[in-house]
């Protein structure tokens, strides 16, 4: 939960961080682990928000780092809580594969001194904007993603059509269970597991991704982040809904559109010496020999 001794106002002293710690609810405030890393923070910086429900509105909290204790989708919540103030984001993991969420609680304890006595290296992600248009009216509404935005279909789970254009260009028609537009940080999640290319996270790119498409002649492809997306669905079954980072978004009528483009805020996380890019893909992949259920 959000205490409220633990809002925004102070100034904090010159050299120590202000820090806000976000995570999964299902964790225990009072659990041994979660005590060592709430110490270890309040050691080296000044903790001004401690949010364990994702709950806490972040529109005036002044921080400096954001710490996430859970696994990628904790990440991916906080940095739907955090909107267009993106916060650089140190992600702990306490769940099963994380490829966001990097440091195991003891690769935090031993980094977290260093990381606060002098400035971490923050790496800047692509993130995207989803704007849905409904049929008849002229009004979008919009929602930030980091992921992937996708098409999904309701029951009884046959094929949709959607139509892709890029930049207003019809593109094709995919026939298919459903349709993702992944960044790079989202090409190692469901566009993965759709069959769609692993995409270094720096790259300035979206991957189209069909999900079981009926022609095999249609394959992932990688365009430009400086493009607009938009997808169609001219006969949605009831149930279908375009899908942000694993929250639906909206559900689909006949005639509305998805457009889908680089968002202005950037993710922003911070980088730890040891876990370069591809440690973290040999490591959580199981190129090394097999899968990691953990952190490596």
């Amino acid at each position: 939960m959000a205490h409220p001794a633990d809002a925004t106002d102070a100034t904090p002293p010159r050299g120590r961080p202000r820090v806000m710690v976000l995570g999964s609810g299902s964790l225990s405030a009072s659990s041994p682990q979660v005590d060592r890393l709430r110490s270890t923070i309040e050691q080296h910086a000044d903790l001004i928000l401690w949010d364990l429900d994702f709950g806490a509105d972040l529109e005036r909290v002044e921080a400096d780092l954001a710490v996430v204790l859970g696994g990628d989708g904790s990440i991916l919540r906080a940095a739907f809580q955090m909107g267009a103030r993106q916060v650089p984001v140190i992600g702990v993991n306490l769940g099963k594969l994380g490829f966001l969420a990097a440091l195991s609680p003891d690769e935090f304890l031993a980094a977290f001194g260093e990381i606060c006595s002098a400035p971490p290296r923050i790496v800047e992600h692509l993130m995207l904007e989803c704007r849905l248009q409904h049929a008849n009216s002229p009004e979008w509404t919009s929602e930030l993603g980091l992921n992937e935005v996708a098409i999904l279909g309701g029951a009884p789970f046959t094929m949709l059509e959607v139509h892709l254009y890029v930049d207003a260009e019809l593109v094709t028609t995919y026939s298919c269970d459903g349709l993702i537009v992944s960044t790079p940080v989202g090409s190692t999640a469901h566009s993965l597991s759709a069959g769609g290319p692993i995409l270094r996270k720096d790259l300035q790119a979206f991957v189209i991704s069909p999900i079981s498409p009926h022609a095999l002649t249609n394959r992932p492809v990688v365009d430009s982040a400086d493009r607009v997306y938009e997808l169609v669905v001219p006969r949605p079954r009831e149930g279908a809904a375009v899908v942000i980072d694993g929250r639906v978004f909206a559900p689909l009528a006949a005639g509305d559109r998805v457009r889908i483009a680089r968002a202005t805020p950037k993710f922003k996380l911070v980088e730890v010496a040891g876990h370069s890019y591809y440690r973290t893909l040999r490591h959580k992949l199981g190129w090394s020999g097999s899968l990691r259920s953990g952190p490596a």
